[in-house]
């Protein structure tokens, strides 16, 4: 027991000046609590901070020094000594992300112009069954590609004809519309000033934005396929499925492959969304990021269709989004396939990329 001006002490830690079992001067604390001075073990006071708690002073079980402390579990070293990171806070992280993701796709899903696209695209299939019931069926001398003519026969087919004429323009437009108004739209109407102000990061608001694009891609994508799958169940027959290469496949199998097909035509949208974003960037007029974009499908396809530069081909973006054809083939032509997919991920890296350049730079000035 110790002492102060002739009292003894007989509680724990007497609070400012005194504590007993480890230190009896004035200016220490004792297990646990804290003081002006040093602190011992697990507490930590003005002076002093041990095992991974900071402190301006001098610090127990084994650091020294201004700031010094042991560097614990949620600890991060910094040049001022050690900065203790709560766990929660690290846990959280994913979490922030995941909101921010959800407020954008809400958003996205609850814009009228949005639903309008996507009923739209719901649409064309059905006017697509209709005419080709009407004037497509057996004996009606329809004429078409390959893939016309077995729908007649077979309705999953509807699904690959419906995407195969969307994907030249209408489902590029949609996904030009909403990438398109990612950045520079937020920048036109004043808020991507006070999304920044948020400590999001630039960085993770451009890749949350991406990632909203992306699931607008595949919610456009499976509308048609569903809307299609859907009217020619209804309007034709359905049964095994005959390929273009001459082999046969179950009904179930062919309705998997309708699934890759969906898969394939998202990555295409996706590297689009990723063009479209780097024009985004460069604007604060999201009209000229969208028309930009679409400008540019259509230049692609009109070069594509040149047999004179058919060297362009394999680099035109617009060369690759019919590739998913290569699913109603036996076996799958995964290789054609699996090109169209590097490719796409070409123009992502390449794109987002030059996106990320801008917008981590620019000033926002709106």
């Amino acid at each position: 027991m110790s002492t102060v001006s002739g009292e003894p002490i007989t509680r724990r830690g007497a609070g400012r000046g005194a504590g007993e079992d480890v230190n009896g001067d004035v200016g220490g604390a004792a297990d646990g609590d804290t003081g002006v001075g040093a602190a011992a073990d697990r507490s930590a006071g003005v002076g002093g901070a041990a095992d991974g708690d900071t402190g301006v002073g001098a610090a127990a079980d084994g650091g020294a020094g201004v700031g010094a402390g042991i560097v614990g579990a949620g600890a991060v070293r910094t040049a001022g000594g050690v900065r203790t990171v709560s766990p929660a806070r690290v846990m959280g992280a994913p979490r922030a992300w995941l909101r921010l993701l959800g407020s954008e796709v809400g958003l996205t899903f609850r814009r009228p112009r949005n639903i309008v696209m996507l009923a739209v695209l719901a649409l064309v299939p059905v006017l697509i069954g209709i005419a080709l019931r009407t004037f497509g069926g057996p004996g009606g001398g329809g004429g078409g590609t390959a893939i016309f003519e077995q729908v007649t026969g077979n309705g999953l087919f509807l699904t690959f004809v419906a995407l195969s004429l969307l994907v030249q323009l209408l489902l590029p437009v949609s996904v030009a519309v909403v990438a398109g108004d990612s950045v520079a739209g937020e920048a036109g109407i004043g808020t991507l000033r006070y999304l920044l102000v948020a400590p999001a990061g630039r960085t993770r608001l451009l890749a949350v934005k991406y990632a909203n694009v992306v699931v607008f891609c595949l919610a456009a994508v499976t509308v048609v396929a569903l809307s299609s799958l859907l009217v020619g169940l209804m309007l034709f027959p359905a049964g095994p499925i005959t390929l273009l290469s001459g082999g046969t496949i179950s009904l179930l199998e062919g309705v998997l492959r309708i699934g890759l097909v969906v898969l394939y035509v998202t990555a295409g949208m996706a590297a689009l969304a990723a063009v479209s974003m780097a024009l985004s960037t460069l604007t604060e007029v999201a009209i000229g990021a969208v028309a930009g974009t679409v400008v540019l499908v259509i230049v692609a396809q009109v070069l594509g269709a040149f047999p004179q530069l058919s060297a362009l081909q394999p680099y035109l973006l617009t060369s690759w989004w019919n590739g998913f054809d290569g699913v109603l083939r036996d076996p799958v032509a995964t290789g054609e396939m699996g090109q169209g997919l590097l490719a796409f991920a070409a123009y992502v890296v390449v794109f987002g990329s030059v996106a990320w350049a801008r917008f981590t730079s620019k000033d926002i000035t709106c």
